[in-house]
């Protein structure tokens, strides 16, 4: 048996050369690999002096040569290829065993240079892998240090199923996939226009409990390279994170760092039911708290600063399934560990927010990918369609309104009223019931408030209804055929409207 070795992370591999080396295995390596095994008192052999000629254009070319590849992609059950290998003097190669250059690790330092970055794109390993993964039935490839135990106690052991070496090829063959992937994407960029082809690079983090429902499977898998967010999070308390806690965190975070204010958002099956904007990071809360009191029982907190021990105080009487942050007081982790099952999750600023490279959503047959919706929109840039123009508060509450409204299902209507969301409506077929249910959130607080609609009035009737409920002044897109029919309503009702020129829709 040959068993060639040529890896960059070395974790394991002289203990791994030692033991095939026990079992018989002539060594084979390159590089550093070599001097490691060497020093460990091991036969080894150079691939240099395996293929009689040297590596060269530093290092670059090492592995790239017939004598390698031949030993590993002749087929051991052809005679020919059998008799071919002997008539060129070239060894089967039986083992290879090899992981790539730290591509991933070089492009996530800040200011990397393109000359840096391309001399960490592998070339000779990936191609040794393949080469070694379209053989398999005859030669065993392994890229992972974690599967070096369980592969020689199987080849001491009478060897390797045909399903072994089948998900060692497949195995390998994603490696390689996953490595191509990070480079393309690096190559390509942000922006411009969408790739002819494109594959999405994901790293396993968890296998978790269940999906969205017991009899469905679920799985947590990280971007590559790491982009933050909260597969990111560090988890710093309390049980094992589920999937729809995952998916009701992620649309805290993205919540609250849509504001550049002290916020805190309640969320509750992705939508927020409580929303609010306040210098006093406890007052946010209660707020917050205050917009939907009934919903916000079993939801998530997000903040969008480090939470204080006057903040953990007031959420102390209410069960919470997850609270995400980018910090917390020592006081604050004192109150909400008391919490057996509180699951703390902390994510560092700036990590994951609002908006992405991409957006994903599978389909049948295929995915739907987009750019992220940005939260930057300049609000003098908006236009006041009626004769009334809002006062300087209700400004302010128009502008945080049509942040919020990002983040609540389509149809999606929310009042708000001094910093904070008072009444929501979403994910209606028509946008008057969404009218409706928020006005009925908010109950005696609709009167004075403001409302942001994701997207236009139909018809005057949302907003007719709206006047109806004491809204005082609303922000919406603008652009329906029947623009004039609503402003004639809003001027009718005394309301003040803006017009943004642009849609906030989330399905």
């Amino acid at each position: 048996m040959k068993a060639l070795l040529s890896v960059y992370d070395k974790t394991g591999v002289v203990d791994l050369a030692k033991r095939l080396h026990g079992m018989g295995a002539d060594l084979v390596s390159t590089g550093g690999t070599h001097q490691a095994i060497l020093e460990a008192g091991l036969p080894v052999q150079q691939v240099s002096d395996l293929t009689g000629s040297p590596e060269f254009l530093d290092g670059r070319v090492k592995t790239l040569h017939p004598t390698v590849h031949g030993g590993i992609l002749a087929r051991r059950d052809l005679p020919a290829h059998v008799a071919e290998l002997a008539s060129l003097n070239i060894e089967p190669i039986d083992v290879v065993v090899g992981n790539l250059y730290p591509f991933e690790a070089t492009i996530s330092r800040p200011q990397v240079s393109l000359e840096e970055a391309l001399e960490n794109i592998d070339i000779g390993g990936p191609t040794m892998i393949r080469a070694a993964a379209k053989n398999h039935p005859a030669v065993v490839v392994i890229v992972d240090p974690a599967d070096y135990d369980w592969v020689v106690e199987r080849l001491a052991g009478g060897g390797l199923s045909a399903e072994d070496r089948r998900a060692l090829a497949a195995k390998a063959f994603q490696h390689v996939a996953l490595y191509d992937t990070l480079v393309a994407g690096w190559l390509r960029g942000q922006g411009g226009d969408p790739p002819a082809e494109l594959t999405v690079g994901l790293r396993k983090v968890a296998d978790l409990r269940y999906g969205e429902n017991p009899h469905q499977a679920g799985t947590l898998y990280a971007d590559v390279p790491p982009s933050g967010g909260v597969v990111g999070a560090t988890q710093i308390h309390g049980k094992e994170l589920s999937y729809n806690n995952i998916l009701d965190a992620d649309a805290a975070w993205r919540a609250v760092s849509d504001f550049p204010e002290p916020s805190v958002a309640v969320i509750k099956h992705t939508n927020p039911c409580g929303l609010a904007s306040h210098p006093d990071q406890a007052e946010a809360y209660r707020r917050a708290f205050d917009g939907d009191p009934v919903s916000a029982y079993g939801g998530i907190v997000g903040f969008n600063r480090p939470v204080t021990g006057e903040a953990a105080e007031a959420m102390r009487s209410v069960f919470y399934e997850v609270v995400v942050a980018p910090d917390y007081e020592p006081a604050a982790l004192e109150i909400l560990q008391k919490k057996r099952d509180l699951r703390i999750l902390r994510i560092p600023a700036g990590g994951g927010g609002a908006t992405g490279s991409l957006d994903l959503r599978r389909v049948s047959g295929g995915l739907l990918v987009q750019r992220g919706d940005p939260p930057e929109e300049e609000p003098s840039a908006w236009k006041v369609a009626t004769a009334r123009h809002p006062t300087e508060d209700q400004l302010r509450d128009l502008a945080f309104a049509w942040r919020a409204v990002k983040h609540v299902k389509s149809n999606a209507i929310v009042l708000v009223k001094n910093g904070a969301l008072v009444g929501m409506g979403a994910g209606q077929p028509n946008r008057i019931t969404s009218v409706h249910l928020a006005l009925r959130a908010a109950g005696e607080k609709a009167a004075g408030s403001v409302l942001a609609s994701d997207a236009f009035f139909p018809f005057a009737d949302g907003l007719e209804l709206a006047a109806a409920g004491g809204v005082a002044a609303a922000v919406q897109p603008g652009g329906s055929i029947r623009d004039d029919e609503v402003i004639r309503a809003a001027d009718a009702a005394g309301l003040a409207m803006i017009f943004t020129g642009i849609r906030h829709f989330l399905h």
